[in-house]
């Protein structure tokens, strides 16, 4: 029995290596996500961090300010949730689908 135990903690120390190493990885991985037919563009991170944001020069001289804001929200939501669903596709790699509490996914 203690070799089972002893097997299990060796695939839990795997799994805990395996997932710091995603976690590092993380915050290299980006994503895009546009609005307003490429008016504004998010890169999102896999940490969930806004780490761009670009802005067409012809939407600020437009003077539409409340557009451009719904436009920036649009963007920055559509990147957030594309790199949500990058980094539980990634998850499911490593963890082989099991579903682990607080480790999302």
């Amino acid at each position: 029995m203690s070799s089972n135990i002893s097997e299990i903690l060796k695939q839990a120390q795997t799994l805990q290596s395996k997932l710091s190493e995603l976690s590092a990885d993380a915050e290299q991985k980006t994503v895009e996500a546009s609005s307003g037919g490429g008016m504004v563009t998010a890169d999102v991170n896999g940490k969930l961090q806004l780490v761009k944001l670009h802005i067409e020069p012809q939407i600020v001289t437009g003077g539409d300010r409340e557009m451009l804001e719904d436009l920036v929200v649009a963007a920055v939501n559509e990147a957030i949730r594309k790199a949500q669903q990058m980094m539980a596709e990634a998850m499911t790699r490593v963890t082989g689908g099991l579903k682990i509490p607080g480790l999302g996914g």
